[in-house]
């Protein structure tokens, strides 16, 4: 298969060409998930399909398929992609670069008449981000399930809309897609995607083989006291739920992180009741997110906040309550398909570090029903989620040829 190499300049202008699909003031794009801008790049990437001679699906979950038939139809497809739906204020990239660099992989494939053994499928995702319906990656955990849990049916948007209202009218917008069933056999499952962390940038390394995904759990922490007058009383009366959560918070902060390099602890939100400028409050509430790769880790962090949230209660005379909210087993994916993208990225002369991500991504879902991994290319600074993310070019083009490279591996044998 030597000569297989993309056309970079059409990768580059679907990048900008969908970047205005929602795009912001400050360069970004707001594309988020079953909204009408979310059908219209849909609707786009469909267009292009058809257009290329490409069959097209969707499932009852709006999943977006695209077919390129292999020379053996009854061989479960190689799928390739990401998802097309953004933050509120997110960046090009995020999503998009995996879902068009896997169009470009097949349409490549077209342009040189490559046959492939097996199908060859891009996905795009339904809500990967999760920032408008909760919870994120419903796409391809509805794939893996295959199926569309009941309670997601009632869900409200942040916007006010419904969620089984706004899924009819993402479904109903492509009338030219054909309908499959919900999840399917498949090969395996690659996808690029940018780092959203600093290192690939900072070691000057073009391709990052994704090891695996670290898990996540979320707590929900609440502490009880008792509402009293700022002003007359004293310490020795107060049952301060404050006073408890920044003790405890304070002694986590300094044991979990520096403790470990491979965890993560964070306090995304924290309210106060009855909120009053000059009382003291009789509950706070906080949430926590906790990360490792190591589920017993994990384990051992979850009773650590569990213990410290109790002990530093009992001595300000408060009541506590930590609830799972959230639970993200890690994933580690498959040492085969890893070597092969190793051999991919070395086919095409670019260095490689391997790394685990941080952040959850629908190769996390996929890897519970089909072997699965990712490719990461440097952003700049490490900045996702953030109008002002970025790729360069030759990067964006590294991760491409890559994926094209490890399609040839995977789907021609």
């Amino acid at each position: 298969m030597q000569g297989f190499a993309i056309n970079s300049e059409r990768l580059l202008a679907r990048l900008q060409h969908f970047a205005a699909i929602g795009g912001t003031e400050k360069g970004g794009v707001n594309r988020q998930a079953l909204t009408a801008l979310d059908r219209e790049a849909r609707r786009l990437l469909a267009k292009l399909a058809r257009e290329r001679g490409f069959v097209v699906f969707q499932d009852p979950i709006a999943n977006l398929f695209i077919r390129r038939e292999g020379k053996n139809p009854d061989l479960p497809p190689l799928l390739i992609g990401s998802h097309l739906d953004s933050q509120p204020a997110g960046g090009k990239f995020d999503g998009a670069l995996g879902t068009l660099a896997a169009f470009e992989v097949l349409e490549t494939l077209e342009d040189q008449e490559i046959a492939t053994e097996r199908a060859v499928e891009v996905v795009a995702f339904t809500n990967e981000e999760g920032c408008r319906f909760a919870p994120g990656c419903m796409g391809s955990l509805a794939f893996a399930e295959a199926a569309i849990p009941d309670s997601w049916r009632d869900l409200k948007a942040t916007d006010g809309a419904g969620f089984a209202e706004e899924l009819a009218a993402t479904l109903d917008s492509l009338p030219e897609a054909q309908p499959r069933p919900l999840g399917f056999p498949v090969s395996a499952y690659l996808e690029v995607h940018i780092e959203q962390g600093p290192s690939l940038e900072h070691q000057g390394i073009p391709i990052g083989v994704v090891t695996g995904i670290q898990g996540t759990r979320w707590l929900d922490v609440v502490v009880t006291g008792q509402t009293a007058h700022a002003g007359t009383t004293a310490l020795a009366y107060r049952r301060d739920p404050m006073l408890t959560v920044s003790q405890a918070l304070a002694e986590l902060y300094a044991s979990i992180m520096p403790g470990d390099a491979e965890a993560r602890f964070t306090v995304g939100r924290i309210s106060c009741l009855p909120g009053a400028v000059n009382a003291i409050p009789d509950t706070v509430r906080l949430t926590v997110d906790l990360r490792h790769p190591s589920t017993a880790v994990l384990d051992i962090n979850e009773n650590l906040i569990r213990k410290t949230f109790e002990t530093h209660a009992n001595v300000q005379g408060c009541g506590t309550a930590v609830t799972r909210i959230f639970d993200m087993a890690p994933a580690q994916f498959p040492e085969p398909l890893l070597a092969t993208l190793q051999e991919a990225a070395s086919d095409c002369g670019f260095a490689t570090a391997h790394l685990l991500s941080g952040a959850f991504h629908d190769a996390l879902f996929l890897n519970r029903v089909a072997p699965s991994a990712m490719i990461f290319v440097p952003c700049r600074d490490g900045l996702s989620h953030n109008e002002a993310e970025h790729v360069e070019p030759d990067h964006c083009i590294a991760g491409c040829q890559v994926l094209g490279a490890a399609v040839l591996r995977l789907a021609t044998a």
